[in-house]
Protein backbone atom coordinates (compact mmCIF):
# COMPACT_ATOMS: atom_id res chain seq x y z
CA UNK A 1 0.00 0.00 0.00
CA UNK A 2 1.40 2.91 -0.98
CA UNK A 3 0.30 6.75 1.13
CA UNK A 4 -0.40 9.30 -0.31
CA UNK A 5 -1.73 12.76 1.74
CA UNK A 6 -5.24 12.13 -0.15
CA UNK A 7 -5.16 8.79 -1.25
CA UNK A 8 -3.72 4.96 -0.68
CA UNK A 9 -2.81 2.70 -3.50
CA UNK A 10 -2.62 -0.36 -3.24
CA UNK A 11 -1.00 -2.73 -6.24
CA UNK A 12 -2.23 -6.64 -6.63
CA UNK A 13 -1.49 -7.47 -10.19
CA UNK A 14 -3.18 -7.27 -12.30
CA UNK A 15 -5.82 -4.82 -10.61
CA UNK A 16 -4.84 -1.58 -8.48
CA UNK A 17 -7.04 -0.10 -5.91
CA UNK A 18 -6.97 3.76 -5.49
CA UNK A 19 -8.25 4.43 -2.39
CA UNK A 20 -10.15 8.28 -1.49
CA UNK A 21 -8.22 8.10 2.39
CA UNK A 22 -9.76 10.89 4.61
CA UNK A 23 -12.31 9.13 5.91
CA UNK A 24 -12.45 11.36 9.26
CA UNK A 25 -13.71 13.86 6.75
CA UNK A 26 -15.59 12.09 4.43
CA UNK A 27 -13.39 11.88 1.87
CA UNK A 28 -14.17 15.24 1.00
CA UNK A 29 -11.41 16.45 -1.72
CA UNK A 30 -9.03 18.53 -0.08
CA UNK A 31 -5.44 20.19 -2.38
CA UNK A 32 -3.89 16.83 -2.48
CA UNK A 33 -6.72 15.05 -3.84
CA UNK A 34 -6.84 17.60 -6.87
CA UNK A 35 -2.82 17.08 -7.15
CA UNK A 36 -2.27 13.83 -6.60
CA UNK A 37 -4.16 11.80 -9.14
CA UNK A 38 -2.47 12.66 -11.91
CA UNK A 39 1.01 11.16 -11.04
CA UNK A 40 -0.92 8.47 -9.62
CA UNK A 41 -2.77 7.52 -12.84
CA UNK A 42 0.11 8.05 -14.95
CA UNK A 43 2.15 5.64 -12.98
CA UNK A 44 -1.15 3.10 -13.34
CA UNK A 45 -1.14 3.93 -16.81
CA UNK A 46 2.58 2.45 -17.17
CA UNK A 47 2.72 -0.16 -15.42
CA UNK A 48 2.27 -3.35 -17.40
CA UNK A 49 1.28 -5.50 -14.66
CA UNK A 50 -2.18 -3.16 -13.76
CA UNK A 51 -4.80 -4.17 -16.81
CA UNK A 52 -7.41 -2.98 -14.24
CA UNK A 53 -8.02 -0.59 -12.06
CA UNK A 54 -10.52 0.17 -9.15
CA UNK A 55 -11.32 3.52 -7.55
CA UNK A 56 -13.33 3.59 -3.85
CA UNK A 57 -13.34 5.93 -0.34
CA UNK A 58 -12.29 4.45 2.67
CA UNK A 59 -14.69 4.84 5.48
CA UNK A 60 -18.46 5.72 5.34
CA UNK A 61 -18.66 7.07 1.75
CA UNK A 62 -16.92 7.63 -2.12
CA UNK A 63 -16.69 11.10 -1.05
CA UNK A 64 -18.90 14.08 0.11
CA UNK A 65 -17.24 16.25 -2.61
CA UNK A 66 -15.26 19.55 -2.48
CA UNK A 67 -13.67 20.61 0.77
CA UNK A 68 -15.16 24.40 0.52
CA UNK A 69 -12.96 25.54 3.15
CA UNK A 70 -9.60 24.28 2.00
CA UNK A 71 -9.92 24.93 -1.59
CA UNK A 72 -11.19 28.72 -1.08
CA UNK A 73 -7.86 28.90 1.19
CA UNK A 74 -6.27 27.15 -2.17
CA UNK A 75 -8.54 29.76 -4.90
CA UNK A 76 -8.24 33.22 -3.48
CA UNK A 77 -9.52 34.11 -7.06
CA UNK A 78 -12.90 32.73 -6.34
CA UNK A 79 -13.66 35.21 -3.58
CA UNK A 80 -11.73 38.61 -4.81
CA UNK A 81 -14.50 41.19 -5.48
CA UNK A 82 -12.43 42.90 -7.95
CA UNK A 83 -12.30 40.61 -10.42
CA UNK A 84 -9.74 42.03 -12.24
CA UNK A 85 -8.26 40.43 -15.69
CA UNK A 86 -5.45 39.53 -14.18
CA UNK A 87 -7.37 37.30 -11.76
CA UNK A 88 -9.66 35.78 -14.35
CA UNK A 89 -6.51 34.56 -15.91
CA UNK A 90 -4.83 32.87 -12.70
CA UNK A 91 -8.19 31.55 -12.09
CA UNK A 92 -8.81 30.00 -15.36
CA UNK A 93 -5.26 28.37 -15.03
CA UNK A 94 -6.17 27.23 -12.05
CA UNK A 95 -8.92 25.63 -13.62
CA UNK A 96 -7.60 23.84 -16.49
CA UNK A 97 -5.52 21.99 -13.48
CA UNK A 98 -8.59 21.37 -11.40
CA UNK A 99 -9.87 19.51 -14.93
CA UNK A 100 -6.75 17.65 -15.54
CA UNK A 101 -7.62 15.50 -11.88
CA UNK A 102 -10.03 13.68 -13.52
CA UNK A 103 -9.41 13.64 -17.05
CA UNK A 104 -6.31 11.60 -16.01
CA UNK A 105 -8.87 8.57 -14.90
CA UNK A 106 -10.20 9.39 -18.65
CA UNK A 107 -6.94 9.48 -20.39
CA UNK A 108 -5.12 6.38 -18.19
CA UNK A 109 -5.38 3.34 -20.47
CA UNK A 110 -6.23 0.99 -18.29
CA UNK A 111 -10.24 0.49 -17.95
CA UNK A 112 -11.42 2.20 -14.25
CA UNK A 113 -14.12 1.05 -12.41
CA UNK A 114 -15.99 3.37 -9.54
CA UNK A 115 -16.91 1.16 -6.48
CA UNK A 116 -18.91 3.68 -4.99
CA UNK A 117 -20.68 3.55 -1.39
CA UNK A 118 -22.53 6.25 0.63
CA UNK A 119 -22.58 9.68 -0.58
CA UNK A 120 -20.67 10.12 -3.85
CA UNK A 121 -21.60 14.27 -4.16
CA UNK A 122 -20.33 16.97 -5.97
CA UNK A 123 -16.62 16.64 -7.12
CA UNK A 124 -17.11 12.78 -6.67
CA UNK A 125 -19.70 12.39 -9.49
CA UNK A 126 -17.40 13.92 -11.86
CA UNK A 127 -14.70 11.23 -10.69
CA UNK A 128 -17.15 8.70 -11.19
CA UNK A 129 -17.75 10.33 -14.98
CA UNK A 130 -14.70 10.15 -15.74
CA UNK A 131 -14.58 6.25 -15.02
CA UNK A 132 -15.43 3.84 -17.59
CA UNK A 133 -17.83 1.61 -15.13
CA UNK A 134 -19.78 2.92 -12.17
CA UNK A 135 -21.05 0.07 -9.62
CA UNK A 136 -22.26 0.83 -6.05
CA UNK A 137 -23.82 -0.35 -2.91
CA UNK A 138 -27.46 -0.03 -2.00
CA UNK A 139 -26.90 3.09 0.42
CA UNK A 140 -25.33 5.07 -2.37
CA UNK A 141 -25.98 8.67 -2.67
CA UNK A 142 -25.43 10.82 -5.55
CA UNK A 143 -25.51 14.49 -5.95
CA UNK A 144 -24.69 16.95 -8.97
CA UNK A 145 -24.57 19.50 -6.42
CA UNK A 146 -22.74 22.59 -7.55
CA UNK A 147 -26.13 24.63 -8.31
CA UNK A 148 -26.82 24.61 -4.40
CA UNK A 149 -23.42 26.20 -3.52
CA UNK A 150 -23.94 28.67 -6.83
CA UNK A 151 -21.45 27.16 -8.72
CA UNK A 152 -21.34 25.90 -11.99
CA UNK A 153 -19.78 22.43 -12.12
CA UNK A 154 -16.37 22.96 -13.94
CA UNK A 155 -14.48 20.06 -13.85
CA UNK A 156 -15.91 17.44 -16.12
CA UNK A 157 -19.59 16.00 -15.10
CA UNK A 158 -21.75 18.20 -17.44
CA UNK A 159 -19.49 17.10 -20.51
CA UNK A 160 -19.28 13.41 -19.33
CA UNK A 161 -22.59 13.10 -17.67
CA UNK A 162 -24.78 13.42 -21.03
CA UNK A 163 -23.18 10.62 -22.57
CA UNK A 164 -23.77 8.42 -19.74
CA UNK A 165 -27.53 9.35 -18.77
CA UNK A 166 -29.10 11.68 -21.83
CA UNK A 167 -29.34 15.23 -22.00
CA UNK A 168 -32.83 15.56 -20.35
CA UNK A 169 -31.64 13.35 -16.91
CA UNK A 170 -28.19 15.43 -17.32
CA UNK A 171 -29.82 18.69 -17.13
CA UNK A 172 -32.27 17.71 -14.53
CA UNK A 173 -29.53 16.28 -12.25
CA UNK A 174 -27.48 19.96 -12.96
CA UNK A 175 -30.37 22.24 -12.33
CA UNK A 176 -32.19 20.85 -9.43
CA UNK A 177 -29.22 19.34 -7.60
CA UNK A 178 -31.36 16.73 -6.32
CA UNK A 179 -29.97 14.28 -4.23
CA UNK A 180 -30.79 10.73 -5.48
CA UNK A 181 -30.26 6.78 -4.72
CA UNK A 182 -29.27 3.65 -5.77
CA UNK A 183 -31.82 2.52 -7.95
CA UNK A 184 -32.55 6.02 -9.40
CA UNK A 185 -28.61 5.70 -10.07
CA UNK A 186 -29.21 2.32 -11.67
CA UNK A 187 -32.60 3.49 -13.86
CA UNK A 188 -30.91 6.12 -15.46
CA UNK A 189 -28.15 4.17 -16.53
CA UNK A 190 -25.35 5.95 -14.59
CA UNK A 191 -24.53 2.90 -12.41
CA UNK A 192 -24.50 -1.19 -13.85
CA UNK A 193 -24.87 -2.62 -10.95
CA UNK A 194 -25.90 -2.32 -7.30
CA UNK A 195 -24.90 -4.46 -4.21
CA UNK A 196 -26.46 -5.22 -1.18
CA UNK A 197 -23.44 -3.51 1.30
CA UNK A 198 -20.43 -2.07 1.14
CA UNK A 199 -18.54 -5.68 1.34
CA UNK A 200 -20.62 -7.06 -1.20
CA UNK A 201 -19.46 -4.31 -3.56
CA UNK A 202 -15.84 -4.80 -3.42
CA UNK A 203 -16.46 -8.15 -3.77
CA UNK A 204 -18.28 -7.47 -7.15
CA UNK A 205 -15.19 -4.55 -8.06
CA UNK A 206 -12.75 -7.07 -7.81
CA UNK A 207 -14.46 -9.80 -9.86
CA UNK A 208 -15.43 -7.30 -12.51
CA UNK A 209 -12.00 -6.12 -12.87
CA UNK A 210 -10.61 -9.57 -12.93
CA UNK A 211 -12.81 -10.50 -15.95
CA UNK A 212 -11.22 -7.25 -17.50
CA UNK A 213 -7.81 -8.24 -16.86
CA UNK A 214 -8.56 -11.82 -17.97
CA UNK A 215 -8.67 -10.56 -21.60
CA UNK A 216 -5.67 -9.40 -23.74
CA UNK A 217 -4.57 -5.98 -22.69
CA UNK A 218 -4.11 -4.55 -26.32
CA UNK A 219 -7.38 -5.15 -26.88
CA UNK A 220 -8.51 -3.68 -24.06
CA UNK A 221 -6.70 -1.01 -23.79
CA UNK A 222 -7.75 -0.17 -27.53
CA UNK A 223 -11.20 -0.32 -26.95
CA UNK A 224 -10.64 1.98 -24.30
CA UNK A 225 -8.53 4.40 -26.98
CA UNK A 226 -11.23 3.52 -29.65
CA UNK A 227 -14.33 4.84 -27.46
CA UNK A 228 -12.63 7.84 -26.00
CA UNK A 229 -12.05 8.94 -29.56
CA UNK A 230 -15.43 8.26 -30.64
CA UNK A 231 -17.25 10.87 -28.21
CA UNK A 232 -18.51 13.85 -30.42
CA UNK A 233 -17.18 12.10 -33.45
CA UNK A 234 -19.15 10.94 -36.36
CA UNK A 235 -19.31 7.20 -37.14
CA UNK A 236 -17.28 7.68 -40.23
CA UNK A 237 -14.50 9.17 -38.27
CA UNK A 238 -14.49 6.57 -35.38
CA UNK A 239 -14.15 3.36 -38.12
CA UNK A 240 -11.46 5.39 -39.53
CA UNK A 241 -9.73 5.52 -36.48
CA UNK A 242 -10.64 2.57 -34.98
CA UNK A 243 -9.42 0.68 -38.54
CA UNK A 244 -5.52 2.59 -37.96
CA UNK A 245 -5.85 1.18 -34.20
CA UNK A 246 -6.61 -2.47 -35.14
CA UNK A 247 -4.21 -2.55 -38.20
CA UNK A 248 -1.37 -0.75 -35.93
CA UNK A 249 -2.69 -4.13 -33.00
CA UNK A 250 -2.30 -7.02 -34.93
CA UNK A 251 -0.60 -9.11 -35.59
CA UNK A 252 0.48 -9.50 -31.73
CA UNK A 253 1.83 -12.34 -29.35
CA UNK A 254 -1.93 -11.98 -27.93
CA UNK A 255 -3.58 -12.53 -30.95
CA UNK A 256 -1.54 -15.79 -31.85
CA UNK A 257 -2.37 -17.00 -28.15
CA UNK A 258 -5.43 -16.54 -28.81
CA UNK A 259 -5.72 -19.00 -31.68
CA UNK A 260 -3.05 -21.29 -30.03
CA UNK A 261 -5.37 -21.97 -26.81
CA UNK A 262 -8.66 -22.24 -29.21
CA UNK A 263 -6.61 -24.95 -31.02
CA UNK A 264 -5.96 -26.55 -27.57
CA UNK A 265 -8.86 -26.28 -25.78
CA UNK A 266 -8.06 -24.16 -23.01
CA UNK A 267 -7.73 -20.41 -21.43
CA UNK A 268 -5.50 -17.88 -23.29
CA UNK A 269 -2.44 -16.30 -21.20
CA UNK A 270 -2.46 -13.15 -22.56
CA UNK A 271 0.86 -11.14 -22.12
CA UNK A 272 0.37 -7.34 -23.44
CA UNK A 273 2.86 -8.51 -26.32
Amino acid sequence: MTEYQFYAVEKKPPIAWVYLNRPEKKNAMNPPAWQESIPIFEDLDKDPDIRAVIISGKGSCFTGGIDLVEMAAALPELMDREQKGGIKWRLIKKIYALQDTMSCIERCRKPVIAAIHGFCIGAGLDMATACDIRICSADAEFSLKEAAVSFVADVGVLQRIPLIVGQGIARELAYTAKHFGAERAKEILLVNEIFADYDALMKGAEALAVSIAENSPLAVEASKAVLNYGVGKSIDDGLKYVASVSSNIIPSNDLFEAFTAFGEKRKPKFTGE
